[in-house]
């Protein structure tokens, strides 16, 4: 017996459609009100020991609570072709910082083995995080000495130049990214409609849902502070499923007019149905996005918190604001035709045939031939993230090798080891002036030296006021590689807890290494338990909403796949360099850190939009009484076009991540982009309609013990007699 009841999009859809100018006037009230406020408020990042894990946390924390900074440290290496040849030079450039007005503590110029080259310290006064902000006349004055030393070669690197660097590339980048994704997006969409209206809506509903969400993530920081980059991955993220929220949902109104239904019951078909599919799209990504949460580091707690809000945004925008401008412009959203683009859509709109229709032909005629093969194509990409090797990627792997300021740091580290980036020991004790923990320092210093693999250059900082001690031990090796993985090692498990931790009540080791290594550390116990929580939701949601265990099963193991092909593709690319020149990207060898865990939770999420966009229309066909192999081909027939044209634009928004010059994220942007290409044709084109012709009736299976759950309609829900018409105007 069918119910009456009508399901929540409709009824979402109904409001919007009957109070359309309170819809549209609130939404964009909304929009700009929070966007003012936020604005206002301004938004809070992260500190160090917020962003870190492990011990190198627990370090910055303790300097954080003392009320003390590290400062931002520099150093300018000096490299003459005759011995010694570099000390005018150096006392020039001391005298040059000085004047500057913006450095403290310019120590002596040290000199390297070779005697060519000194290295001269120095630390910039103020704020470090706001360092590279302040750092242009340090480095005009490097660039002065240089020019007017003849045969002096100089190099900088420090903590105000990196940030200087990687400011100036990161804003660009994503302001160059940014810009260049809408029109992409709007350019798809006006191949896919064919009218500039219809292509302009979608676009402006996940412009002013991203909008919306800055100001709202503004808010939201001041109690949870935010990466530097949040925002920008939010808005690329939010545009890609905002325009495809309203695609899919205009897709279908359009669709119904086109086979001959009044605005009324086109709406309210599309409502029922393509608004359903938006709003279980919609929750099961923001469910699959807050796992993120379960992970022990902020940085992802801030990505859960921006995709949520962005998620719900774009789903709200699309169930409430579209069906009300769709009720308000009416015919006129064709407006702005382009004639052989509207042409070729209104030809193929209702066709039998097209590509995804002759495709269907042969891939239910033949399911286990295309199941295996399709399946085998994407297991032979998943095959080389079998080798995948994570770390926090380096400066040149960053950079690039030919960057000056990879260049500066490789020259640096070769010719003083270990001065870039030392480990960094924070020590609290309450006796810190006392002759007892004066002893232990100086012991400390003894066996460094004795150990062999740290460098001279040991600089001690007490605080007797706030009871902390600072002491910068350069390591050996180059900061990274082995030999000062080993020197770590015997700061941490040796040096500073049997000589260090008898004097004081708490001592960490930071530093650069150290921060590295806890984050990846984190990281690698973060994964587990957010993969079981994210395969759970989906798994639950599939089943509730589809009432089919075979189908809850296939999703996830689709699912699994897409992430495997990302991981797979990711690994080829950028860690064994293959196809990565003709890219014009240069391979780091490794893939950073946190990419895994945040490509795996992205695409369970996303590649919900076409799973449940396609399942559902086969669905809604089986339950109009089709067989369940003339169901997946009505699905696959009807919704090709909408899938195409939604996952034409996601790939192209992430394409854009792969044109940025941060490795990690080229890395991002390409896995992505191959992640969902390839979720939207071989999984959702082969083998998904593949595994279920296999299946055949059995697809719709449901334990007798699982019978309880409720059961959705998929399809069109008759409009009760009582109930007022979706269509209509403000009263």
């Amino acid at each position: 017996m069918s119910t009456t009841r009508r399901g929540l999009a409709v009824r979402l859809g109904g409001w919007s459609t009957r109070h359309r100018k309170s819809a549209i006037i609130g939404w964009l009230l909304f929009v700009v009100v929070v966007a003012v406020v936020g604005g206002m408020s301004g938004s809070r990042q992260m500190t160090n020991s917020e962003n870190g894990a492990g011990d190198s946390a627990r370090a910055q924390k303790v300097l954080e609570d003392a009320g003390l900074s590290t400062p931002a440290g520099e150093m300018v290496m000096l490299r003459s072709t005759d011995p010694d040849g570099w000390r005018a030079a150096a006392r020039d450039l001391s005298a040059r910082l000085e004047k500057t007005g913006e450095t403290a503590r310019i120590q002596p110029p040290v000199r390297s083995a070779s005697g060519r080259e000194g290295l001269v310290a120095f630390q910039l006064k103020g704020d470090p995080d706001t360092a590279g902000e302040r750092v242009k006349p340090v480095l005009d004055a490097v660039a002065a000495t240089e020019s007017a030393h003849r045969g002096i070669t100089a190099h900088e690197f420090g903590d105000a130049t990196a940030q200087h660097e990687l400011d100036g590339m990161l804003k660009n980048d994503f302001k160059k990214a940014e810009f260049t994704a809408v029109p992409l997006a709007l350019g798809i969409l006006l191949v896919v409609f064919g009218a500039l209206v219809a292509a302009l809506l979608p676009v402006l509903l996940g412009v002013t849902a991203c909008i919306g969400t800055f100001g709202l993530l503004a808010l939201v920081s001041h109690k949870l502070p935010l990466y530097d980059s949040t925002n920008s991955v939010m808005f690329l993220v939010g545009l890609a499923v905002g325009v495809d929220y309203c695609l899919f949902y205009l897709r279908r109104e359009r669709d119904e007019r086109a086979a001959g239904r009044d605005p009324e019951t086109a709406l309210r078909i599309a409502a029922e149905t393509s608004g359903r599919a938006v709003l279980v799209s919609g929750i099961t990504v923001m469910l699959a996005m807050s796992g993120m949460f379960l992970s022990g580091l902020m940085l992802f707690q801030g990505f859960a918190v921006a995709t949520l809000l962005v998620v719900l945004m774009a789903m709200l925008g699309s169930v409430t604001v579209l069906p009300a401008t769709l009720s308000w412009l009416g015919d006129r959203v064709d407006k702005g035709r382009v004639p052989l683009l509207n042409r070729r859509r209104d030809k193929g709109a209702h066709a039998s045939g097209g590509i995804s229709g002759t495709l269907m032909k042969p891939v239910l005629a033949r399911p286990k031939l295309f199941a295996a093969v399709s399946a085998a194509l994407l297991l032979v990409m998943c095959a080389p993230a079998l080798g995948m090797k994570t770390e926090n990627l380096g400066m040149e792997d960053q950079f690039g090798s030919d960057a000056p300021l990879t260049v500066a740091y490789k020259e640096i580290t070769g010719a003083f080891p270990g001065g870039p980036a030392p480990a960094e020991v924070v020590v609290r004790a309450d006796d810190i002036s006392s002759s007892r923990f004066g002893a232990a320092v100086t012991d400390f210093k003894r066996q460094l030296a004795d150990s062999g693999r740290f460098g001279k250059a040991v600089e001690v900082e007490l605080h007797a006021e706030q009871g902390v001690a600072r002491i910068e031990v350069p390591l050996a090796g180059n900061g990274e590689n082995a030999t000062s993985q080993r020197a770590l090692d015997t700061l941490r498990d040796d040096l500073v807890p049997d000589v260090l931790g008898p004097v004081s009540d708490q001592a960490y080791v930071g530093g650069e290494l150290a921060e590295n290594r806890d984050f990846t550390d984190q990281l690698k116990t973060d994964i587990a338990p957010v993969f079981v929580f994210i395969a759970a939701v989906t798994f639950l949601l599939m089943l509730v909403c589809f009432r089919s265990l075979p189908i809850a099963i296939v999703s996830i193991l689709l699912n699994l796949l897409s992430v495997g092909a990302a991981y797979g593709t990711m690994t080829a690319v950028f860690q064994h360099g293959w196809g990565a020149e003709l890219l014009g990207m240069e391979p780091a060898g490794a893939i950073e850190s946190w990419m895994p865990l945040f490509v795996l939770v992205i695409l369970f999420g996303l590649s919900m939009d076409y799973h449940v966009f396609v399942v559902s229309r086969i669905r809604e066909a089986h339950d109009r009484g089709l067989t369940t192999r003339e169901a997946i081909r009505e699905g696959i027939r009807t919704t090709a076009g909408s899938v195409t044209g939604a996952a034409t634009i996601m790939v192209a928004v992430f394409s854009v991540l792969a044109l940025l010059r941060m490795q990690d994220m080229q890395q991002m942007g390409v896995g992505l982009a191959v992640a969902v290409l390839v979720d939207a044709t071989l999984v959702r084109m082969l083998l998904l309609p593949s595994a279920m012709a296999l299946l055949g009736e059995r697809t719709w299976y449901l334990p007798r013990a699982l019978r309880w759950l409720p059961n959705v309609n998929h399809g069109e829900a008759p409009a009760p007699a009582e109930s007022r018409p979706l269509v209509g105007a403000d009263r």
